[in-house]
């Protein structure tokens, strides 16, 4: 089935105009809305993007575009707020947005040439420090809230985008190897503090591999756990329609059980 690749653009346009004009109204005639701040629901976009990202994970398409929708609201929110103190307005953001993806894609809109993924990603970070005229440092853009598994993610990527990066990705499993040795050799006779700082090497060692050969480690460790809390509730639920408690039971026991949620998964029973 072929998609068109631009879709209705007027269909677009107006459902859009609505949700601006759905705003104007709550922000002048809805105590609640009209008492809100950039501060007020900044926590609510946080807790938006996850649920987002649940969603993704989860491929619930139905979900994912409601999460969208709860997401773009959040952006003409703050867009609306903005306008009001005279500081932008949507049509501002939006502009901002094309003026970027414009410069960062010379070799869509200019003559610049990027034949491979790789290319793409070195250009975009030396753009990026060309639009800050060269004095933003090269880590600078990776917010310092992000949480540390994507942190590693993105300061890798960046480091990559410069040059900074192994010649062959094979090359990383001796740095992942040497690390480990590292840890269980702390975990032996070092201190608490030491050993933390192995185990940190190590895991981003086992990150940047994973970026080496195109997987996303949060995605990764997200799925094991959502596949641990399965098989984990089946494990509970199924002892405690057996009469039984958790604590009461061998590891042996927990693990006949276990073993059957990993083969109900397997028949995509569970």
């Amino acid at each position: 089935m072929d998609i068109d690749p631009r879709p209705d653009r007027q269909k677009a346009a107006s459902a859009f105009v609505r949700l601006l004009d759905i705003m104007d109204d709550l922000r002048q005639n809805c105590p609640w809305d009209r008492e809100q701040t950039m501060d007020s629901i900044r926590t609510n976009t946080i807790e938006e993007t996850y649920e987002l990202s649940d969603a993704i994970i989860r491929r619930d398409m139905p979900d994912i575009r409601k999460e969208l929708g709860d997401l773009l609201l959040h952006i003409v929110f703050y867009s609306k707020m903005a306008s009001e103190q005279q500081h932008f307005d949507i049509a501002d953001v939006i502009g901002g947005i094309c003026d970027k993806l414009v410069f960062r894609h010379p070799h869509v809109y200019g003559q610049a040439a990027a034949d491979s993924v790789g290319q793409v990603l070195q250009n975009w970070e030396q753009l990026k420090l060309k639009e800050k005229d060269g004095n933003r440092s090269v880590l600078g853009g990776v917010p310092s809230s992000l949480p540390a598994l994507i942190k590693a993610t993105r300061i890798q990527e960046k480091a990559r985008g410069v040059g900074f990066d192994w010649e062959q990705r094979e090359q990383v499993w001796d740095k992942v190897h040497e690390e480990l040795g590292e840890l269980q050799a702390e975990m032996k006779h070092g201190t608490p503090d030491s050993t933390e700082l192995e185990l940190g090497d190590f895991l981003f060692a086992v990150v940047n591999a994973a970026r080496l050969y195109g997987l996303n480690p949060e995605t990764a460790l997200e799925r094991t756990n959502q596949k641990f809390i399965k098989r984990f509730n089946y494990l509970e639920s199924k002892t405690i329609k057996q009469g039984r408690q958790l604590k009461g039971m061998t590891l042996a026991q927990m693990d006949e059980i276990w073993d059957e949620a990993k083969r109900l998964e397997r028949e995509g029973q569970l």
